[in-house]
């Protein structure tokens, strides 16, 4: 049975914490998303401006189109995949398949007609509390290249590796990134390649909030780097991945068809946030959690109490934002215009498959969503755990 919250008290709830720390419990709120982001902000009086000629967001895609007036409700189709140990990345590949990346276990699973096959066992993988395999990624050059981008937690820290995939196995990981930091929680995790072409990467702050401020470290950050590892051109900072700062963990980054990038970031007690990003600028945290109208921050376009969210994938389909919610086990539809929130999110599913990971839009138009009953914060139902098929309609 589909479940559905709708309308102002319910759409401000999400729970950050739960899920990024496993002994804190956040403290209940209650206020509705808010509209949209700060008036241009300036950095904190200690940053340095960032670059002038930085673009405000990524490139628009050539293949842009006006965004709908409405959004469509979401509908269970049934299971792609069963049997998984916590998913965590996913991603679709030329031929319309799939490749799904197990948290724990360290593996890259290729997801064809329902059928779930090994493909290699990413080295090196140190899974903790929140850490392990995490993020996938694949180039707009796959096809000829057939690079696999893994972000995951290793011994000392977090890093992004590139591996050959040839349709049966992966081959040896090259480095392109490393030196993020890593704890029990707060990794981060999520990539994605953007209409530029570049690699944008949402990290955590490692457990140390001052790593949000520092930008020589690269937690608590969003980088832009290329698909060799390298800054990319035209960052607000010369020679730095960092593209925006000021963030406690990002899990979640999405692109509208106009270019722009959302992200969806953890709170720590008070609220979880969706933010727009724009280039050099500062999300405020630690200094500031959620809308604070701190001139020296960026406001999230939308917040919502820790209790009903835990925000970690998000992906755009159909004239929407869909944020994936762990603790708060539902997924939230965020409709946007023009680079804000229009009306109030709704909330689909609550509490229906436990806890609710990725979200991916796929090639046919529907919506890819994993749970993440089994990795060792939820209550594992039977066949958990797994990825379902929303039709949007």
């Amino acid at each position: 049975m589909r479940r559905v919250i709708a309308g102002t008290a319910c759409a401000a709830l999400v729970l950050g914490l739960a899920a990024c720390t496993a002994n804190q419990e956040p403290q209940a709120g209650a206020s509705t998303p808010t509209g949209t982001p700060s008036d241009s902000p300036t950095p904190t009086p200690a940053e340095p401006s960032p670059s002038a000629s930085a673009s405000a967001t990524a490139p628009a895609s050539p293949t842009a189109t006006p965004e709908p007036t409405s959004v469509p409700d979401p509908t269970v189709a049934g299971d792609v995949a069963t049997g998984i140990t916590s998913p965590w990345g996913l991603v679709f590949l030329p031929d319309r398949s799939a490749l799904v990346a197990e948290r724990d276990t360290g593996e890259i699973k290729h997801v064809t007609n329902g059928e779930l096959t090994s493909i290699g066992e990413v080295p090196g993988v140190n899974p903790s509390s929140e850490g392990g395999l995490l993020g996938l990624a694949i180039p707009p050059t796959f096809e000829t290249d057939r690079w696999v981008y893994a972000y995951f937690s290793g011994d000392d820290d977090n890093r992004i590796v590139r591996m050959r995939y040839e349709g049966t196995s992966l081959g040896a990981p090259e480095v392109i990134l490393d030196g993020i930091p890593m704890a029990g929680t707060h990794n981060g995790g999520r990539m994605r390649f953007g209409p530029d072409g570049n690699l944008w990467v949402g990290t955590g702050d490692g457990s140390d909030g001052e790593n949000s401020q520092d930008r020589n470290s690269l937690g608590g950050k969003i980088l832009r780097i290329t698909p060799d590892g390298d800054p990319a051109e035209g960052n607000p900072f010369p020679g730095s991945p960092v593209y925006s700062l000021g963030h406690r963990n990002v899990q979640g980054l999405a692109f509208d068809p106009a270019g722009r990038l959302w992200a969806a970031e953890f709170g720590q007690n008070t609220w979880d946030e969706l933010n727009l990003i724009q280039p050099g600028r500062n999300y405020g945290w630690p200094e500031v959690e959620g809308q604070e109208g701190n001139p020296d921050f960026v406001d999230p376009v939308a917040q919502w109490p820790t209790s009903d969210a835990s925000p970690s994938g998000l992906a755009y389909a159909s004239g929407g934002l869909w944020m994936a919610g762990l603790r708060g086990q539902r997924l939230w539809r965020i409709q946007i215009r023009e680079g804000a929130m229009v009306g109030q999110p709704r909330a689909f599913f609550t509490e229906d498959y436990g806890r609710l990971r990725t979200v991916e839009t796929a090639p046919d138009g529907s919506l890819w969503l994993t749970t993440s009953n089994t990795d060792g914060r939820g209550d594992p139902r039977e066949g958990d755990d797994r990825i379902l098929r929303l039709t949007l309609s």
